[in-house]
């Protein structure tokens, strides 16, 4: 039996009936980052922080899921490996965010949109500490 491959995305607005996935526009298409290690999905999401971006939330999700999804949207993904080169967000961000209520979808060139297959969210496995660690040494990379 073939264990599930469980990555990591990053989610807004989690657990609310407006939550969005986090694309990057890539040329005219949209794409899910799906991360193999949460540290790497957590780094990217602190990155977007820095860049002013509404705070994400990590969320482990089957691959096969998100892969499905995309299909079905028309999008594309693309797996980042754990310990590849760190992946940087695009310089240009939406200064609003795009999620609605009522599900409408407008195209920027990094995005969100509105998703109800992302499962419950999960505890998180880094306290708030090791989360302000993470953020500082990140701060002081830049």
């Amino acid at each position: 039996m073939i264990t599930p491959m469980r990555v990591f995305v990053l989610i807004f607005n989690a657990n609310t009936e407006n939550e969005g996935i986090h694309t990057v526009r890539v040329g005219d298409r949209n794409k899910i980052l799906m991360f193999e290690s949460q540290d790497d999905a957590l780094r990217f999401a602190l990155m977007l922080e820095a860049q002013d971006f509404p705070s994400p939330a990590v969320e482990a999700i089957d691959a096969e899921e998100i892969k499905e999804f995309c299909e079905n949207a028309d999008y594309d993904w693309e797996l980042i490996p754990e310990n590849s080169d760190l992946v940087i967000p695009p310089e240009r961000n939406v200064e609003d965010t795009d999620w609605q209520p009522d599900g409408q979808y407008e195209q920027n060139d990094n995005e969100s949109f509105d998703i109800d297959q992302v499962p419950p969210a999960q505890e998180p496995e880094f306290s708030a500490t090791e989360l302000e660690n993470i953020r500082r040494k990140l701060e002081g990379l830049l």
